[in-house]
């Protein structure tokens, strides 16, 4: 990634910023159950890349299956304090689950990562430098969006399709499809019958079993003979594009 400059510039600073929000945050994802401790220090590192590119903050971090670790991170945390949760879908967990647990604390709550509008951005610069990386043609190379979905709920699908749709407007690739591991269509029906030269990106914030086992067994299934790229969660411009959504937000007072 090194002399790639990020395509989220910073958002000027304001003269009034005392009369705004105070500049605290607080990055919150899932994590592991029966695991918390790796993922809880994945997010850790990844609140201090972006307490890095922001002047004048505290970003704090906390996952939802680390026992009393949420609880633990908003207790002195300031009124207003913005939460970004990393999660890729508003699904059951941003929309009830968080506010439930953070409840008792007067806080402002961000979009989840995975609807961020910046998002197609990063996801089509990780495709282009992958293709160019490997001296690929892009007219000629096939697109996955690999995501979860869900059987209960369309909704959990637009996200992903929503890039797809993204993509699809501004890669002059052969085709971008979206699979799906728990709905239709299947990453096993998107991934068959595509040439060596595609590209699988998985629609998730983090590593994990969907990735190493469930989204490789449906490429096997497949025969997806392409490459799996490292989920979008991953990718070095996370850090800018989480800082700008901060950045923004603080500045605006757009919060949801």
């Amino acid at each position: 990634m090194s002399g790639i400059k990020s395509p989220f510039p910073k958002a000027p600073a304001t003269e009034n910023s005392s009369s705004l929000a105070p500049r605290e945050a607080l990055i919150v994802a899932h994590g592991q159950p029966g695991d918390s401790n790796p993922p809880e220090l994945a997010l850790a590192r990844l609140a201090v890349q972006v307490q890095e590119r922001l002047s004048g903050w505290r970003i704090q971090s906390a996952t939802m299956a680390c026992p009393g670790a949420l609880e633990t991170a908003v207790k002195g945390i300031a009124q207003q304090a913005l939460v970004y949760p990393f999660f890729m879908t508003e699904g059951w967990f941003v929309r009830e689950a968080l506010p439930r647990r953070l409840a008792p604390f007067p806080l402002q709550y961000l979009q989840p990562f995975g609807t961020d509008p910046e998002l197609p951005t990063l996801a089509a610069l990780t495709i282009l430098r992958e293709i160019t990386w490997r001296f690929w043609t892009p007219e000629l190379t096939h697109i996955v969006v690999a995501a979860h979905g869900s059987k209960r709920s369309a909704n959990a699908a637009l996200a992903a399709q929503n890039l797809a749709e993204e993509l699809s407007e501004r890669l002059p690739c052969a085709s971008v499809q979206v699979g799906f591991l728990d709905q239709a269509p299947h990453i096993s029906q998107t991934a068959a019958d595509l040439s060596q030269q595609a590209l699988c990106l998985p629609f998730f914030a983090r590593d994990g079993g969907h990735i190493s086992r469930d989204i490789t067994a449906a490429l096997q299934d497949a025969q997806f003979q392409g490459v799996i790229l490292p989920v979008l969660g991953h990718q070095p411009l996370v850090p800018d594009l989480i800082a700008r959504a901060l950045e923004t937000a603080h500045t605006s007072g757009a919060c949801a």
